[in-house]
């Protein structure tokens, strides 16, 4: 047991082999599925560095992006967010 698996929650170090099936298909063993709660269906990145490849668990581009393009601007009710909206087209309109 040699490489250094890390999530949130756990630090532990571990190894294990998969085999890579012919249609390049690698299984994810339980232990580590389980440790990183992937599911069916869950998403995984590659990345590639080193001439290493490491597998993590894939965030959603929204979790990834959330809160990058923050603003002090101070949003305003739905209601006043139309009227804003209307006006500036109003004005484009007269230009």
């Amino acid at each position: 047991m040699t490489t250094g698996i890390t999530n949130d929650k756990v630090s532990i170090t571990l190894m294990q082999i998969s085999q890579v099936t012919t249609k390049g298909q690698v299984t994810i063993p339980a232990d580590i599925r389980k440790l990183f709660g992937m599911t069916p269906h869950s998403k995984v990145s590659f990345i590639v560095k080193d001439n290493e490849v490491k597998i993590a668990p894939a965030k959603s581009v929204v979790a990834a992006t959330a809160g990058i393009f923050k603003s002090d601007i101070q949003k305003g009710t739905i209601e006043e967010e139309t009227i804003a909206v209307e006006e500036a087209i109003a004005e484009e309109a007269m230009m």
